[in-house]
């Protein structure tokens, strides 16, 4: 048995090396999509392909994932679920939680969580990540929904690509705002320099629009209140590194991992990101369904350091 799957590739894909497109389109290693490509796994608008061939837009790949290599193991790992019935099922996610086995991380994802605490997952959307429509990254944490029926999986796919899901973020950013409230419209697309990066600075980057306001001002760092008109890669990370005001915490678009005040230090543990409040119409029911997670106690206990200063 195998399992196989269809890509087209966008215009803001073209340009890169197959192999390492894939690899991180599929969270596998690179020497893994290798392999598929020497025997014949991976073939390009129907033909095979060597691994350095650079994707254009428009390209069809087709690739076909031994069955083996695609188990999902479930493993007794607390998870706050905050609603549940047979079509979805909605996670306060913790800080440090992967969302589904990858490069690096293998086991104890939250889908790993989700096979042992729910009987049936979707039969869509990936052996490793089934239902999965939306993701949060490791260290963000809070509110994320996950499809547990086929009817499920397409209609919340298809919402999300209408921005039809409301969705609102905590974040505690470097430095004040110029305005109380704003707007942020750049492109995203992958950086050319660094694979593992989203990038504004592309020439055929993906409409990204990020709306803002502040909620409070610190001597260095400001929390917002953030809502999201689209969903790409790191798109709160990116659009707020790349005007200048990176998200606390976050070593990979801004490496402000402290904050220095006075003559005091604050370390800071991952980056400041929560995502607040997740709504949706039930894809099925037609109802439709809010849900909100407090903020976590190590965001909590950093805005209270910087209220103290503030005081001081």
């Amino acid at each position: 048995m195998s399992k196989k799957k269809i890509i087209e590739v966008l215009e803001s894909d073209a340009g890169q090396r197959i192999d390492l497109y894939l690899s991180d389109r599929l969270s596998k290693t690179r020497s893994f999509i290798k392999q598929l490509i020497k025997k014949g796994n991976i073939l390009l608008n129907g033909k095979t392909v060597k691994s350095g061939y650079k994707i254009k837009c428009n390209d069809i790949i087709e690739i076909t994932i031994p069955e083996e290599q695609i188990t999902l193991k479930p493993e007794p790992i607390p998870l706050e679920i905050l609603y549940k019935d047979q079509h979805v099922a909605v996670i306060n996610k913790p800080p440090g939680l992967v969302m589904y086995p990858s490069a690096g991380h293998q086991s104890g994802t939250l889908m790993n969580a989700l096979a042992y605490h729910i009987e049936k997952l979707a039969s869509v959307g990936g052996p490793l990540r089934p239902g999965v429509v939306q993701r949060l990254d490791k260290d963000t944490s809070g509110v994320v929904v996950v499809a547990l029926s086929e009817k499920a999986y397409y209609v919340l796919v298809d919402a999300f690509k209408k921005r039809e899901i409301k969705r609102t973020y905590y974040s505690i950013v470097f430095g004040h705002m110029k305005e109380k409230e704003g707007e942020i419209e750049l492109p995203i697309g992958r950086s050319k320099t660094h694979r593992k990066k989203m990038s504004t600075r592309v020439k055929r980057g993906r409409f990204a629009k990020t709306y803002w306001k502040v909620i409070e001002e610190y001597r260095n760092a400001t929390l917002i209140e953030v809502r999201l008109a689209t969903g790409r890669t790191h798109q709160i990370r990116v659009h707020f590194s790349s005007i200048g005001h990176p998200v606390l915490g976050d070593s990979l678009y801004g490496r402000k991992t402290s904050l220095k005040i006075k003559d005091r230090t604050i370390k800071i543990p991952r980056q400041m990101l929560h995502a607040f409040e997740l709504g949706f119409v039930h894809p099925v029911t037609g109802e439709w369904l809010e849900f909100s997670s407090p903020m976590p106690e190590d965001m909590l206990d950093l805005i209270q350091k910087l209220r103290d200063f503030q005081n001081q």
